[in-house]
């Protein structure tokens, strides 16, 4: 394959802007190939210093080159490479108003958290959120966060310019109960890896490099509270590795009240999706629901941490994604060994059936989720020590 032709190619159509920061995802189909490329840029790129960054990932074999002109120039490498047009991602997130510290939220009380943190409360679980970033500089979250990684400009630290990765982060782990806010499990640590703007978009090819970093920087589990309609290979593969290598992935369902369907990634089984109740019980009007759904939690009117250290009133399946990404950090801290697929089978079998239409509890109308019951009933499966 030459090497040199092809990375001059892309950097020369670099150079023709690419709509919105869309890109191309280049998969090699062969790893030496990859290794090999990636040989040769260095070795150009010493050469000439003022080349850009083509961003990758070394675990995936890809290559994210932007979105433009027509890529006729890959056509010779079509047996070698996979090529993949970028898709948009949203956060999934609705309403949104001011509010006051809430102290223990509804959602935390409701999944029974508080009567878990006399056994656990999270500690040491390293927790990636791929969302807008975080507010460093937020009271109830100075404790709680580590330095993560800013995917849109590597030179600075995660800052939310958005929100709703600082809601996020607050119910898994805010840590101010005097005066702000206490989150699910709030001494275990939250690295915001921002891949998403200030609008709450990001494309594929971040969300690719987001958890590419995840598995690299060995968190235990990864929260991924946004969706897309369309079914990506290259997301698939990446999410795949993450499962293999023992990390769980949170995922919600979003906001549509689907009956029969939901968003990717939660829809990959690899994943473990998330839908939304009320202060009821009962799964909230705009959440998606159905087979697809491994498990609900409180994800209706939730108080949270916001930007410049306040507080918002929020709803949204990603809202009850964090409630669960908070229940299994508390478990995790207890019993590290725990496989995605063993701790998906848990939360099933210590969940609490919701309330249908008369108030009566049914396993089948969904299950949400209950950190107590998924606590003890995890410890059980604790290897004895030698």
């Amino acid at each position: 394959m030459d090497y040199t032709g092809l990375i001059q190619m892309l950097l020369e159509d670099m150079e023709s802007p690419a709509p919105f920061g869309a890109k191309r995802i280049l998969t090699f189909v062969n790893p030496r190939h990859y290794e090999s490329f990636q040989h040769t840029l260095q070795e150009l790129k010493a050469l000439h210093p003022e080349w850009p960054d083509l961003p990758s990932s070394h675990l995936l074999k890809t290559v994210m080159t932007p979105l433009s002109g027509s890529g006729k120039y890959l056509d010779p490498y079509k047996n070698d490479i996979l090529i993949e047009e970028d898709s948009l991602v949203k956060v999934h997130m609705l309403t949104n108003k001011a509010n006051q510290g809430p102290g223990i939220p509804y959602g935390v009380k409701q999944i029974q958290a508080p009567k878990a943190w006399s056994i656990s409360t999270g500690y040491r679980i390293k927790i990636g959120v791929i969302d807008t970033g975080a507010d460093f500089y937020h009271p109830d979250l100075r404790q709680s966060l580590a330095k993560g990684i800013n995917l849109l400009n590597r030179h600075m630290l995660p800052f939310d310019d958005n929100g709703h990765g600082t809601h996020i982060a607050g119910t898994i782990a805010a840590a101010n109960g005097t005066e702000g806010m206490i989150g699910v499990a709030p001494r275990a640590t939250i690295y915001p890896v921002k891949a998403f703007d200030h609008n709450g978009s990001a494309y594929v090819s971040d969300i690719i490099q987001g958890i590419d970093w995840c598995i690299r920087n060995k968190m235990n589990l990864i929260n991924m509270s946004f969706g897309m309609k369309t079914r990506s290979k290259a997301l698939l593969d990446i999410v795949t590795k993450a499962y293999v290598s023992g990390i769980s992935i949170i995922a919600s369902s979003g906001n549509e009240g689907k009956r029969r369907n939901i968003d990717y990634p939660a829809k990959y089984p690899q994943t473990i999706s998330i839908g939304a109740t009320d202060r009821n019980r009962r799964i909230a009007s705009f959440s998606n629901r159905g087979e697809f759904i491994d498990i609900y939690a409180p994800g209706d009117k939730i108080i949270s941490s916001w930007t410049h250290g306040k507080y918002h009133e929020m709803s949204g399946t990603s809202m009850a994604t964090s409630h669960v990404s908070g229940a299994i950090a508390l478990l995790l801290a207890q019993n590290p060994d725990l496989q995605p697929a063993e701790i998906k089978a848990l939360l099933q079998q210590t969940a609490t059936p919701l309330k249908n239409k008369k108030g009566q509890r049914r396993s089948s109308e969904g299950l949400e989720v209950n950190a107590l019951k998924l606590l003890k009933e995890g410890m059980k499966k604790k290897p004895p020590k030698p």
